[in-house]
């Protein structure tokens, strides 16, 4: 029988589910990050037990499950030293002729826009060990970054 006579079923048309993808390389986390990825971890096994829908709960427990491996895998990073950006660093820097200031954390408790970058993100990365004073290559630029003053962020070393 001809397939284009053939009643196929919804679900092989639907999109497969997948896991939510783990970074590769070390978890290093700020006590900040370690304790946001716990509380999530408790949120979304509430939600799990509280949840009526299937495929709801199916979600929820694919989000659970990337939360729960980053949180047992979480290594809590100690506050850096002044003068040498690590995780945890609050940064000043000028680039470009602008000031600017970042906060250097882990993976998941990056947010960009409120000053929070992963120390695996490009900018990250450029920055990680560099010391006040020291020019930093970025963008295949040799002297691209200034690094103006870096201290312990007390907000997500606590």
């Amino acid at each position: 029988m001809s397939v284009a006579f053939r009643r196929e079923s919804d679900d092989e048309h639907m999109e497969p589910a997948f896991e939510w993808p783990i970074p590769v390389g070390p978890n290093r986390v700020t006590p900040r990050g370690a304790r946001l990825l716990g509380e999530e971890v408790v949120r979304l096994e509430a939600a799990v037990a509280m949840e009526t829908d299937e495929d709801a709960r199916k979600k929820l427990q694919r989000r659970l499950r990337y939360a729960g491996t980053r949180h047992a895998t979480a290594e809590v990073q100690a506050a850096p030293e002044a003068g040498i950006v690590g995780i945890g660093s609050h940064v000043r820097y000028r680039m470009d002729g602008t000031e600017r200031a970042i906060t250097i954390v882990g993976h998941d408790e990056a947010d960009p826009a409120a000053g929070l970058i992963a120390f695996t993100a490009p900018l990250g990365r450029a920055l990680m060990g560099a010391e006040t004073g020291e020019f930093v290559e970025f963008q295949g630029r040799e002297d691209a970054i200034e690094i103006l003053a870096a201290t312990a962020d007390r907000e997500v070393m606590a």
